[in-house]
């Protein structure tokens, strides 16, 4: 059994879903696991990873239209504010999603299906730099 744990920087431009899967598809193929499995782990409370379909863009403008209306900015009730009026809503946004994701890896690729792509989805409105840890675990 061998193990591989590398980590990538996304710079984001403010919220959106930024595609990284053909980095992580580098990882793999650079860790000389065939198969195994694969985490990948974002290192932030105020974004999330998610794997959605990658064919057709409308897929992430309604992803962004939902979220924003089940949970807007705005919301009168909230407490946590000091860091401005999204910060909250995107910590919101992420406890609802995923911070970590496990991918099968065959034939030392990551298994994904046709059209699903790899995803950091960032829920703040201004551009940060995001850290994911991938680890790699397998033969």
């Amino acid at each position: 059994m061998r193990q591989a744990i590398d980590s990538l920087t996304i710079e984001t431009r403010g919220q959106g879903l930024f595609d990284f899967t053909a980095r992580l598809r580098d990882v793999v193929a650079a860790s000389g696991v065939e198969t195994g499995l694969l985490t990948a782990f974002v290192r932030h409370t105020s974004c999330s990873l998610l794997i959605q379909e990658n064919a057709d863009p409308d897929v992430q403008t309604d992803m962004m239209g939902f979220f924003r209306r089940l949970v807007p900015e705005g919301m009168d009730w909230l407490v946590h504010t000091t860091e401005g009026a999204d910060d909250m809503p995107a910590h919101i946004k992420a406890a609802l999603t995923q911070t970590s994701l496990g991918i099968p890896v065959a034939d030392g690729r990551p298994v994904l299906g046709i059209w699903q792509g790899i995803y950091l989805f960032e829920h703040r409105r201004r551009p940060h730099r995001r850290e994911v840890v991938l680890h790699l675990i397998g033969e």
